[in-house]
C-alpha cells in the first residue's frame, strides 16, 4: 500500500477547470448520476451518500437554493482541511459549483471556522481570480444556464457548529444550536430554503470524479466504503501529517507508515471518537469497521489514559452548547467521575453508573456532540478499565 503525505495528495494532479468542464457537459442528472455512481460518502465523519444528498435537494421545488461548505474544522486532531484550503481551495469552490449546478442553486457559502480566519485573504484572492477568469458569477464558463457565486462567512469557534443545523442557525445570525430534524436541510435549510452541507474534503474530490469518472473513484477502497480519504495523524508518532489511503487499511498499516508501530492505543475519529487498543490495530478503518471523518490520534506506552480521557471531557464539558439535558448534565457528570478517579474516590458501582450514564446520552442526545462525547470515556474503560481502576482503593 502507498501512502500520500502533505506532498502528494491527488489532489496536486488534478488541473483547474477540467472536472468542472466535464461536469457541466453531463448536465444537472448527469452530476447526481456519477457522484451516485462513485459511491462518494461526506468525509466530515457522518458518512451519508453525497449523491442521495444533491438527488434530495435537486428535486426539492424552490425559488431559492443553497451550497454550503462546512468548513468548521473543529475535531480535535483534524487539520486536514485546513492543508485543503491552504493548496487546495480551486478544487473546493469548483465542487461548490458544481453542487450548485447540480440542485440548482446560485449561491454557496464557505463557513471557516473562527480560528482558520487568517485564510479569508488568500481564498477570497482565489475567488475573485475564478471570477476573473469566468469560473464564477453569471454565465459560468460561458454556459447561459450556469450562474453561481461564493461569499466566505467567518464562524464563532463553536465546536458544535460542526453540526450542520447548528452551523446554518449561526450562518443566519442566531446562537449555534442544533435544529430538530426533520425537516432536513435538504427541504429547509437556510433562509428556509433547499440546502445542501458538505464538507470540505467532500466536495474537493467532486472535480476528481468528474474529470476521471465515477468508476475510477468506486474501484478504490472497499465495497461499503469507495475511493480515497485523507487522514490527520498526530500524537506519539515519528512522521505526523496527513495521509491520502484508500479506505480499508488496517490501523496497523498505518501505523507502519506513519512510525506508530509501538502506540499504546489509537484514538480514530478525534476527541469524539473511540479508542483502538494495540491488539485489536488489524481492525480496518472504513465505515464498516472503524469510521472517521479523518483524526487519528496516536497514544504511545507512557500514556495515562485517564489523562487522556478526562483532556476529552473538559473539552465537551466546555464545547457542549447546553440545549439538551442529556448534553448538558451528561458530561458534566462523567468528568466529576473522573476527578473521584483521580483522587483514588470511584467506586466500581460508581464506574457502572457513568457507564449506563454515557449508554444513555448516546442514545437521548439532540446532535452528534452528545451522542459522541462519551465514546472516549466508554471505550477507554472498556478497553483501560484495569490501569484507570487501578488507583482507586474503593471496591463497593
Amino acid at each position: 500500500m502507498s501512502p500520500s503525505h502533505t506532498g502528494e495528495l491527488t489532489f496536486s494532479t488534478v488541473k483547474p477547470r477540467v472536472g468542472l468542464q466535464a461536469a457541466l457537459d453531463k448536465g444537472r442528472a448527469g452530476i447526481v448520476a456519477e457522484v451516485s455512481g462513485s459511491g462518494l460518502k461526506g468525509r466530515g465523519g457522518a458518512g451519508f451518500p453525497t449523491g442521495v444528498k444533491w438527488n434530495l435537494a435537486a428535486a426539492t421545488v424552490a425559488d431559492e437554493k443553497f451550497v454550503v461548505c462546512n468548513a468548521d474544522e473543529g475535531e480535535p486532531g483534524t487539520f486536514k482541511d485546513r492543508v485543503i484550503l491552504n493548496r487546495f481551495a480551486d478544487l473546493v469552490f469548483e465542487g461548490m459549483i458544481i453542487a450548485g449546478y447540480a440542485i440548482g442553486a446560485q449561491k454557496g457559502i464557505l463557513y471557516l471556522r473562527g480560528e482558520y480566519s487568517y485564510l479569508r485573504k488568500d481564498l477570497e484572492k482565489t475567488l475573485e481570480r475564478m471570477r476573473t477568469e469566468g469560473m464564477l458569477g453569471e454565465r459560468v464558463l460561458g454556459r447561459d444556464d450556469v450562474s453561481f457565486d461564493i461569499e466566505i462567512f467567518i464562524g464563532s469557534g463553536a465546536y458544535v457548529c460542526g453540526e450542520e443545523t447548528a452551523l446554518i442557525e449561526s450562518l443566519e445570525g442566531q446562537r449555534g444550536e442544533p435544529r430538530n430534524r426533520p425537516p432536513f436541510p435538504v427541504n429547509t435549510g437556510y433562509k428556509g430554503r433547499p440546502t445542501v452541507v458538505n464538507n470540505v474534503e467532500t466536495l474537493a474530490w467532486i472535480p476528481s470524479i468528474m474529470a476521471r469518472g465515477a468508476d475510477w473513484f468506486s474501484s478504490l477502497g472497499t465495497d461499503k466504503s469507495k475511493g480515497l480519504k485523507l487522514f490527520s495523524v498526530s500524537g506519539d508518532v515519528e512522521r505526523p501529517g496527513v495521509y491520502e489511503f484508500p479506505w480499508g487499511l488496517t490501523i496497523a498499516d498505518l501505523m507502519r507508515e506513519v512510525g506508530g508501530e509501538n502506540a499504546k492505543a489509537v484514538q480514530v475519529g478525534g476527541a469524539s471518537g473511540y479508542i483502538v487498543p494495540a491488539r485489536d490495530f488489524e481492525r480496518h478503518i472504513a465505515f464498516e469497521d472503524v469510521p472517521t471523518g479523518g483524526a487519528v490520534i496516536v497514544f504511545g506506552p507512557h500514556r495515562d489514559m485517564l489523562q487522556v480521557v478526562s483532556n476529552f471531557m473538559e473539552f465537551f464539558v466546555g464545547e457542549s452548547c447546553g440545549q439538551c439535558t442529556p448534553c448538558r448534565e451528561g458530561n458534566v457528570k462523567l468528568l466529576e467521575g473522573l476527578r473521584l478517579l483521580e483522587e483514588g474516590r470511584c467506586s466500581t458501582r460508581q464506574m457502572r453508573e457513568l457507564c449506563a450514564l454515557g449508554e444513555t446520552m448516546q442514545q437521548a442526545s439532540k446532535c452528534g456532540l452528545g451522542q459522541s462525547s462519551p465514546n472516549a470515556f466508554l471505550s477507554i474503560v472498556k478497553h483501560y478499565g484495569d490501569e484507570i481502576m487501578g488507583r482507586t482503593d474503593v471496591i463497593v
